[in-house]
């Protein structure tokens, strides 16, 4: 999303996937007794590795035979919970998708039902797609051709139907400064690499994945007409130009830097600084002429757009713009399209196999039409009720966070008063929205898949550019109902549950309370510690960017972030690579603390205090295996070598066993002695909450 606000999810790696909850529940709702606990549900005893002790790789215990029967799919890079979770709940999308496409002819003109249905009819019907070519496509591609100059360059750049037009991302968000106004906010961007290391490391893997990129623009070249020569010629064209824009780049590592990415100017400093992106006209074409102020992510950035854009030959900035367009959209466009871009996300990933068009075409569907299509989902998938019994457990959680914020020994009353102030302001958000999202200006038909696309794209820009001088929405969600993930967004303040996780493996109404506190409960912990990881503290209770802390307790608090950082730097996922413990820091800080609350509020249920074994397997041992459980997953090794360079989640056997490294409490309950190599020494463990 365009905006400085800093938004933390549970997993990267689960993004596009989907779910339904039947129910959701933190153990039985208020007043009512509790069911006994049953045996063989939540735990998979199977999974279980009994020639791993626990106390020296406890990931590979719990999910060793998982780990051995599951291999990943050719259509996949990697396969886990959240795989086989999304392919559950995909069966149940797509049933949804296929009744509203046959419903669409007959439905209501604009209807959620019809566009829905008519979006995933036309992104499914592959013969119409081959048959359309670029038809829908060449009258943009006509019109880059015709860009004679820097003037029209900024023209077309300017413009708000224009798409994938790289170089820098401009947008409207919350001011992070000054949560109660959307501000105008301009970015590093423009790399189709996404990250700038591909660009500038030498070693053979980033080596690798630069030819395949270079193939991959060749081929797309080629199939818009280009001679073989020519093609090759744009294709180095375009990579030269990104490798000078991936050379003014931060590194993901910067980008985390909440301060040094926030840097607000009056729009005639920012014109003066930058003219040649021409932001008055910018501006204007944007709706955006009464902005008196700027927010600048990466100034340095900016500056060498500034410069590339006067430098820059037009015919190669015409390639540039050319293949951010057609590259956008490779899903819409003939088959050969679409497999050349393949071939190219097997040298990232891995994958063997394209995955179905009908998944593909499900996920384009959710991607533009979220909540349309969600508001189907939720009627057919998740009750009001769940919503309420989750929220309850939210609160579980919040009261047990609280206790451990008191309970600190290394912060002062003043911090902690500020502390608690935020964690009471946290918003909640459970399943779906309060308010859903008006598309009544977006027009959707089954005649093509591309027109749809572009459609959706032009109004996504005008919806966002739309918020401008208008108060916060303090109702808009950030992932659609279906989604399989979570996240805290600072400048709202707020923690969001979509519909999608709240289901076996994180949560299971059929499961103890032991089950789903190591599962959904570490997961509502995990957001909350957002919060007060080392970039989610910066903001106060009203969501604005302000230093809240003392002196000696943001010192405090540092010293033990940089511990868990030196922690993750020494894991391996696999030869020499190691995890990179500043990228992850945020994630890694966030699972430690929301397992902590999670262990600390289940303290408080009945089935903790009594102690009564299932399966063989006490209440805290139970705990710390729904834990380890969720994260069960084969990867791939060249998606775990993208992984380390550009998630900020650390890879799942480190996400487990990290934070069981630092607890006392797991090796309490698994009797695990000093010099085993789950337990650290003392003096190197880190716990902040």
């Amino acid at each position: 999303m365009f905006s400085t606000t800093i938004v933390r999810r549970l997993s990267l790696a689960a993004l596009g996937l989907s779910g339904v909850a039947a129910a959701v529940a933190a153990g039985p709702p208020a007043k009512s007794k509790p069911a006994p606990p049953q045996e063989g549900i939540g735990i998979n005893l199977a999974n279980i590795d009994n020639s791993v002790q626990p106390c020296n790789d406890f990931y590979h215990y719990a999910n060793g035979n998982w780990l051995k029967n599951n291999p990943v799919p050719a259509a996949e890079s990697r396969w886990g919970s959240f795989n086989e979770l999304g392919d559950r709940n995909q069966a149940i999308e797509k049933r949804i998708l296929v009744k509203a496409a046959a419903a669409a002819p007959t439905a209501k003109m604009g209807s959620n039902e019809q566009k829905v249905g008519d979006f995933y009819a036309a992104a499914m019907d592959s013969m119409a797609i081959e048959k359309a070519g670029l038809k829908y496509l060449q009258p943009r591609l006509t019109q880059i051709a015709g860009l004679k100059s820097l003037a029209a360059i900024q023209q077309y750049m300017a413009s708000p139907k224009s798409i994938s037009t790289g170089w820098y991302g401009m947008g409207v968000g919350q001011d992070s400064k000054n949560s109660s106004v959307y501000a105008v906010q301009l970015r590093q961007g423009g790399l189709g690499l996404g990250d700038r290391d591909y660009y500038l490391k030498e070693d053979a893997r980033s080596k690798a994945v630069r030819a395949g990129y270079k193939t991959y623009m060749t081929s797309i070249f080629q199939l818009l007409g280009d001679a073989p020569a020519l093609a090759t010629t744009n294709a180095e064209a375009v990579l030269a130009l990104e490798t000078k824009l991936a050379q003014a780049s931060r590194s993901r590592v910067d980008l985390r830097d909440r301060l040094k990415n926030y840097n607000k100017v009056p729009v005639a400093q920012a014109v003066k600084d930058y003219p040649n992106l021409n932001l008055p006209l910018r501006l204007k074409d944007a709706g955006l002429s009464g902005a008196q102020d700027v927010i600048i992510g990466q100034p340095e950035f900016l500056a060498a757009v500034n410069t590339l854009l006067a430098g820059t030959p037009i015919a190669d900035q015409q390639q540039y713009l050319r293949w951010n367009l057609v590259s956008d959209v490779t899903s819409a466009l003939p088959k050969a399209y679409g497999d050349a871009q393949f071939r190219f996300q097997q040298v990232l990933t891995g994958a063997k196999q394209q995955q179905p068009r009908w998944k593909r075409s499900l996920r384009a569907t959710d991607g533009a039409l979220g909540e349309a299509f969600g508001q189907l989902y939720v009627d057919e998938a998740f009750s009001p009720a769940a919503k309420a019994r989750a929220k309850q457990m939210v609160e579980n959680l919040r009261a047990a966070y609280a206790e451990r914020i008191m309970a600190t020994d290394w912060m002062s009353a003043d911090t902690k008063k500020e502390a608690i102030q935020k964690l009471n302001g946290f918003a909640v958000k459970i399943g779906y929205p309060d308010k859903w999202k008006d598309y009544s200006k977006l027009n959707i038909t089954r005649q093509s898949a591309l027109q749809n696309l572009l459609a959706t794209s032009e109004w996504r820009r005008a919806d966002n550019l739309g918020k401008f001088g208008k108060p916060i929405d303090r109702m808009e969600w950030g992932m659609t109902p279906p989604t399989v993930n979570a996240y805290y967004n600072s400048s709202l303040n707020e923690i969001v549950f979509p519909a999608g996780i709240l289901q076996p493996p994180f949560y299971d109404p059929k499961a103890d309370d032991a089950v789903n506190y190591g599962g959904v409960g570490a997961v509502i912990g995990h957001e909350m510690t957002h919060g007060f990881d080392d970039q989610g503290r910066r903001s106060d209770a009203k969501g604005n960017l302000r230093d809240w802390w003392t002196k000696e307790d943001n010192e405090k608090f540092t010293a033990k972030a940089d511990m868990v950082g030196k922690q993750y730097d020494a894991f391996t996922p696999i030869d020499s690579v190691h995890v990179n413990g500043k990228l992850t820091m945020g994630e890694n800080l966030a699972d430690i603390g929301g397992l902590t609350i999670a262990h600390q509020a289940f303290q408080k249920t009945q089935q903790a205090k009594g102690g009564q074994k299932i399966d063989g397997f006490t209440p805290e041992q139970r705990f710390f295996l729904g834990w380890a459980q969720i994260w069960r997953a084969n990867s791939r090794p060249e998606y775990v070598r993208q992984q380390v360079q550009t998630d900020p989640h650390s890879p799942e056997q480190f996400r487990t066993n990290g934070p069981l490294m630092n607890m006392p409490e797991f090796y309490e309950a698994f009797g695990c002695k000093d010099g085993t190599k789950m337990v650290r020494a003392t003096t190197d463990r880190s716990r902040i909450w």
